[in-house]
């Protein structure tokens, strides 16, 4: 599976942007699509995922309430839209395929990675 991100940008604390992840090759092998961020001197953590056949979704505690992942099955997208954001969010931020069902606390991991997409926020 290939994943391409794509949406980054800088915008100003408050405003909104919405990063795509497009999957191509053997999109039926993966079952989930989780966003990642790393921000410069800090580890990479988990910030969304969704589960492509349930739509079971996660959400970091941090963007919980401002930030909303959906999928596009059919043109094998996946979506982060990211609201009020904030100084804070700033990072480069990756797609890639993963595992998670509800009973998990955290999405891990598994497979592809994008080549992941800035997002910076000014206060």
């Amino acid at each position: 599976v290939q994943l391409q991100a794509s949406g980054g940008g800088l915008v100003e604390s408050g405003d909104s942007l919405r990063l795509s992840c497009a999957a191509s090759g053997a999109t039926s092998e993966y079952y989930a699509i989780a966003w990642f961020r790393q921000a410069p001197g800090k580890e990479r953590e988990g910030v969304s995922c969704i589960n492509l056949s349930d739509g079971a979704t996660y959400y970091e505690d941090s963007v919980k309430g401002r930030f909303t992942i959906s999928r596009d099955n059919d043109n094998h997208t996946v979506y982060l839209q990211m609201n009020s954001l904030r100084p804070e969010d700033t990072a480069v931020y990756y797609c890639a395929t993963a595992i998670y069902t509800n009973l998990m606390s955290e999405p891990i991991p598994f497979g592809s990675w994008g080549q992941g997409t800035l997002v910076t926020v000014s206060s």
